[in-house]
C-alpha cells in the first residue's frame, strides 16, 4: 500500500508542476482537440522488449504496442507514422502518462483495480492476455518453479511482477532473494551473466527475453503461469472522447479480423455486402464521426497497420523469434478470449 500510495503522490506532484495554461487547454477543447492541433500522437512503450516495442539501429520502432499507437494515428491522421514515441522503464510509465508528457501508454501494462481507480487510469481494452512464469537456465536441470526455493531472481521492483513473485512463493512456503533491475533487457544482462538464477515477467517478456540469447536453446520457460496479466493501452481518466478513440482502435483491429479485412484486401471488402464490413470501413453508418474523426477511421487503421491478427502474426507470432501460439489471444470464435464490442 505504502508503494502504491508513493507512486500516487509522485504521478500527482508531476501534474502539479506542469504549466496551468497547457493543462487548461486540454480539460478545455479535450485531447484529442489537442492531438490534431499538434499534428501527431506522443505514445509511451517499453524502451526495449522485441516483439511488443523496440527500435532498430535505424531508429525505427516497431513492435504490437507499437502497432496500436500507429493505428491510433492511423484513425486520426490517415498517417500511421503520425507518431512520437517515448520509451519508459516500469518506474517511469505512471509518471509520465500523469503528467500529460505522453497521450496514451502502450506498454505491456497489466489491467489492475489499483491502477484503474487509485492512479486514475482508464485501461482502453485489453490487446495482449498473459501471465507470469519463469526463464531458467537448462543446465540448472529445473522442471518446476517449486524448486525454486533459495534462488536468485532477476525482478523488476514496484511491479505486479513482484507482488505475484511474493505471493507465490508465500503459497509455497519458499523463499527467494531478489536481484532488482530496470527492465528486460536488465534481467536479460544479469540472468546471461549468471548474476541471478531465474528470471520472472510476463510469459510475453520471457519469450522475447529468451530470443535474444546467444543459443535461445540453452534456455526454458518453465511449465507454471502464477497470475493473469491482461496488458493494454491506458489513457487518463476524465477525457471520454480521447478514451474511445483508444479504445476504438482495438476494437476495430479485432472486428477486422473477425470479418476477414486485412491491410491487402481492405479496397476489395469495400464493395462487400455485408453491413458489418461497410460500417467498419466507413462506406455506410457514422463511426468516425461518432468519434470525432473522418468516415475512413476504420479503413485507414486496416489498410496502414491491419487487424489484429495480422499485427500479432507479424510481431510476436510463430514465424517470429518469440514463436508464440495465439493462445487466450486468439479470437472468441477460434477458442481463444479476443471479445470485443460490435461496430454498430
Amino acid at each position: 500500500m505504502k508503494k502504491l500510495l508513493l507512486g500516487l503522490l509522485v504521478a500527482l506532484f508531476l501534474v502539479g508542476c506542469q504549466t496551468p495554461k497547457s493543462i487548461k487547454v486540454e480539460q478545455q477543447v479535450g485531447l484529442l482537440q489537442v492531438v490534431k492541433e499538434r499534428g501527431y500522437v506522443i505514445c509511451g512503450v517499453n524502451a526495449g522488449l522485441p516483439g511488443f516495442s523496440a527500435q532498430d539501429e535505424q531508429g525505427n520502432w516497431s513492435g504490437l504496442d507499437v502497432d496500436f499507437c500507429k493505428a491510433v494515428a492511423s484513425g486520426i491522421f490517415g498517417d500511421s507514422s503520425a507518431v512520437e514515441f517515448v520509451g519508459l522503464n516500469a518506474a517511469q510509465r505512471f509518471p509520465t502518462l500523469a503528467s500529460r508528457e505522453i497521450d496514451l501508454l502502450a506498454r505491456n501494462t497489466t489491467w489492475t483495480i489499483s491502477r484503474d481507480v487509485n492512479l486514475m487510469f482508464e485501461f482502453a481494452g485489453v490487446n495482449y492476455y498473459d501471465g507470469q512464469g519463469f526463464l531458467v537456465p537448462v543446465e540448472l536441470d529445473i522442471k518446476s518453479a517449486k524448486e525454486l526455493d533459495g534462488a536468485f531472481v532477476c525482478i523488476t521492483k514496484e511491479t505486479t511482477s513482484e507482488l505475484n513473485l511474493n505471493d507465490y512463493f508465500a503459497e509455497q512456503n519458499m523463499a527467494y532473494r531478489p536481484i532488482y533491475v530496470e527492465g528486460n533487457k536488465d534481467a536479460k544482462a544479469k540472468l546471461f551473466n549468471g548474476e541471478c538464477d531465474v528470471f520472472t515477467t510476463d510469459a510475453s517478456g520471457l519469450a522475447s527475453a529468451r530470443a535474444g540469447a546467444d543459443d535461445p536453446s540453452k534456455w526454458m520457460v518453465l511449465p507454471e503461469i502464477i497470475s493473469k496479466e491482461p496488458l493494454g493501452p491506458l489513457v487518463r481518466q476524465g477525457d471520454q472522447e480521447w478514451e474511445d478513440v483508444v479504445r476504438w482502435t482495438h476494437n476495430i483491429m479485432v472486428n477486422a479480423e473477425e470479418n476477414g479485412i486485412t491491410m491487402y484486401n481492405v479496397d476489395l471488402m469495400l464493395t462487400s455486402k455485408s453491413k458489418e464490413i461497410k460500417r467498419i470501413l466507413g462506406v455506410e453508418g457514422y463511426i468516425g464521426p461518432m468519434l470525432g474523426l473522418g468516415m475512413k477511421f476504420g479503413y485507414n487503421i486496416i489498410k496502414q497497420v491491419g487487424n489484429y491478427g495480422e499485427s500479432f502474426e507479424r510481431n510476436v507470432g510463430p514465424d517470429t523469434p518469440l514463436a508464440l501460439e495465439r493462445g487466450l489471444n486468439n479470437l472468441w470464435s477460434n477458442g481463444g478470449v479476443m471479445y470485443v464490442p460490435p461496430i454498430r
